[in-house]
């Protein structure tokens, strides 16, 4: 499963915002290393289900479908809050760094608000900000890729040379267990125009600081966006960096809680929620409700955590979703389950590509595809289109 991991300095609402995404009951407190422990949950993307196009009810497996709506999970790792200087081993240090390894992507929670300082404590609201948390959580993770290869930095250029092994390889199998690619290696180090034996340690770093937003790309979560000093923040930050996504993890919390409680009706990432039983909410709710409404849906059209998670899939790791099928006439599979399972794949994947990440076996018996929808086979040189329904022909 997909897995992607919501970082930042403590105290920033990460907990909230991973309890929203996942539903999951992680402890929240406002005071630093809360979580000790990487918590992992499952949280979903979505994304619109073919079902009412075709006309037909499906029968999902390890996906959800609502009115039309298909929610496709993804693991999120919940990561203990990182401190400036934690790849020298502060607060709790390499380890929450270790945590990040498998992740695809990062989604940063900062304090839009001002109101946490850079250790994370509190502090008055306006007083901190935000813009250098942003900075502070990217060098703290090229460091610590910076630990891990400078360690051996001399002895890996020397056995390069006297053996006359390609670097870029040499460097892929040093940082094997961070999730990194001999791909994302080989084109991060085309920044560098010289020789291997000449990088400096300046070099090493930015090198390292391309590899990283290749490699493992970053989506910023500017949280405690309804607090009064949030929106010129916010601006600013919109300003500076492209992936930035307003949020109020604990609004959506509220949201979500009082929808299982029957009292109003919500989807995650909706604009607006209809209350359903007034006679239930007591004035404090309901003045509560009236606060998310006005200052966070009608000012950023949403409480921006389904929003996030969408946009980290789908724009920056640019997925698609793909249904494979058994029966392209029944878009089912072989015990007739409809459109049963819902797939994350690159934009640009073939089919083929798409038959091993169903099933390595699959992939190795391979011989074509059929396109559901048309019922006509597709060339081995087709790229996948998001809500495609693909037959996977096999030897």
């Amino acid at each position: 499963m997909l897995q992607i991991a919501v970082t930042g300095k403590p105290n920033v609402g990460k907990s909230s915002f991973f309890n929203s995404a996942t539903l999951s009951e992680v402890e929240v407190a406002s005071y630093p290393f809360t979580t000790i422990d990487a918590n992992k949950a499952v949280g979903h993307v979505t994304n619109k289900c073919p079902c009412q196009e075709l006309n037909v009810i499906c029968s999902p497996r390890t996906s959800r479908c609502e009115d039309g709506m298909r929610l496709i999970p993804v693991e999120l790792v919940d990561v203990a809050g990182l401190v400036p200087g934690a790849h020298e081993g502060r607060g709790l240090g390499n380890k929450f760094l270790d945590d990040l390894r498998q992740a695809k992507a990062f989604i940063h929670i900062i304090d839009a608000s001002g109101s946490t300082d850079e250790e994370g404590r509190p502090c008055e609201v306006g007083s901190h900000d935000p813009l250098d948390d942003v900075e502070f959580l990217e060098h703290e993770i090229t460091m610590w890729l910076y630990g891990i290869l400078k360690k051996n930095w001399n002895r890996l250029v020397r056995k390069s040379l006297s053996e006359k092994l390609d670097f870029a390889k040499v460097i892929a199998e040093q940082l094997s267990g961070t999730g990194i690619s001999l791909e994302e290696v080989v084109d991060s180090k085309k920044i560098i125009e010289k020789d291997i034996d000449k990088w400096e340690d300046n070099d090493i770093i930015e090198f390292l600081d391309h590899l990283l937003r290749r490699a493992k790309p970053m989506l910023i979560v500017a949280n405690k966006a309804d607090l009064p000093t949030s929106e010129e923040n916010i601006k600013r930050l919109e300003e500076k960096y492209e992936n930035v996504i307003p949020s109020s993890a604990e609004s959506e919390l509220a949201l979500i809680r009082a929808s299982e409680a029957g009292l109003i009706k919500y989807f995650p990432g909706d604009s607006d929620f209809s209350i359903l039983k007034p006679d239930e909410l007591s004035e404090p709710q309901l003045k509560a409700l009236n606060y998310i409404k006005e200052n966070v849906l009608q000012k950023y059209g949403s409480t921006g955590v389904q929003k996030a998670l969408n946009k980290v899939v789908f724009d920056i790791l640019d997925m698609i979703v793909v249904y494979p099928v058994e029966d392209e006439h029944k878009l089912s599979d072989q015990k007739g389950n409809v459109l049963p399972d819902a797939i994350l794949i690159h934009r640009g994947s073939k089919p083929r590509d798409l038959a091993f990440v169903v099933h390595t076996d699959i992939g190795e018996r391979f011989m074509h595809a059929m396109d559901a929808r048309s019922c006509r086979r597709v060339g081995s040189d087709y790229e996948l289109e998001d809500c495609d329904i693909i037959n996977i022909v096999c030897r």
